[in-house]
């Protein structure tokens, strides 16, 4: 199977593209190609052959501009998933299943010191078209988070990174001025940068001129499941700030993912929530099904709210029984 224009399509797994574009129907001269993020050149079509799992995208030119898609973009890649799964705190055997679940296109990771007792190594659990985050957790300041960073895109991790700089060891609380500079720095070296901030506007609005590719404000300490804490500060943030807002940290139930969705936030990060329920691969699917539904409130704009009084659903008039409407009410 591979996902052709974002759906399941089968039976061009071992064909090459020039075939699967026959066998679609597309006109060759009027579309570009891209597998997996790689525009594939019209010359190289016979040459190219499909794999299981590749993520297909045909495009050609269409009147007007509205896109098809509600999707994310984050330094210039596309997703349809809003939802970005942590990996920690969980067996590696429930990773691929809840990875699965939550429909999540991006996942987390950290790095460690290679251990040579021959345990399991998480990228082989991780299905192959998701995106990789490292994070920097562990780094104290700016030096230690570019070091962390550099080292992740070496090990094969690509150019997104999550930025955690972290000197307060009880609270966990982000350190958001050393985030600032390791966020230019590595911005500057081609990196998409995702740094984890405590929600203010004046440091939201210099990580963005340092580079930032989204922030990522927490709504509550890391690990806490404490929900949305700093929403008002958040509302701030996405309100004022041109970059996507990834609400992170402490996001504890669907209810509270759905909630910070409906606010306008760009997507979640969560983690704790999902890794120390019950059934982590039956929690990951709720985060989905929540993050989608507050996903889909903003976008369909909410309701009105009264800030005193009621306002009655159905007419008072027309009553069946005697009597007038304040009667009845009486």
């Amino acid at each position: 199977m591979i996902y052709l224009n974002g759906k399941e399509t089968r039976g061009y797994e071992g064909k090459n593209v020039e075939e699967m574009i026959a066998g679609e129907g597309f006109q060759k001269e009027r579309i570009a190609t891209e597998i997996n993020g790689e525009i594939v050149s019209k010359k190289d079509y016979a040459q190219t052959f499909l794999s299981e799992g590749d993520r297909v995208e045909v495009v050609n030119f269409v009147g007007g501009g509205a896109p098809d898609e509600d999707v994310l973009v984050i330094g210039g890649h596309t997703f349809t998933s809003r939802f970005i799964l942590g990996s920690g705190k969980y067996s590696l055997d429930l990773i691929k299943a809840s990875v699965e679940n939550a429909g999540a296109q991006i996942i987390t990771l950290a790095l460690r010191r290679a251990n040579q007792e021959g345990r399991a190594n998480i990228l082989d659990y991780i299905p192959k078209d998701v995106t990789l985050l490292p994070n920097t957790s562990g780094a104290r300041n700016a030096d230690e988070a570019v070091r962390i960073a550099r080292l992740s895109r070496e090990v094969g991790c690509g150019d997104f990174v999550k930025i955690e700089i972290m000197r307060d060891s009880k609270y966990l609380l982000p350190d958001n001025y050393e985030t600032i500079r390791a966020t230019e720095i590595l911005a500057k070296e081609g990196f998409v940068v995702m740094p984890y901030m405590y929600p203010d506007l004046n440091v939201a609005r210099d990580l963005k001129n340092a580079g930032a590719a989204t922030i990522m404000p927490l709504a509550a300490p890391i690990g806490s499941n404490k929900g949305l804490c700093t929403k008002e500060f958040i509302q701030i943030l996405i309100d004022e700030v041109d970059l996507p807002v990834i609400v992170d940290a402490g996001i504890g139930k669907p209810s509270e993912a759905c909630a910070a969705m409906e606010m306008g936030a760009a997507a979640i990060m969560a983690n704790t929530g999902i890794a120390t329920a019950g059934d982590i691969p039956a929690m990951a699917e709720a985060f989905k099904y929540a993050i989608e539904a507050g996903r889909k409130a903003y976008l369909a704009g909410m309701g009105r709210v009264l800030e005193r009084g009621g306002s009655a659903s159905s007419p008072l008039t027309g009553y069946i029984q005697d009597g007038s409407a304040d009667e009845v009410r009486a």
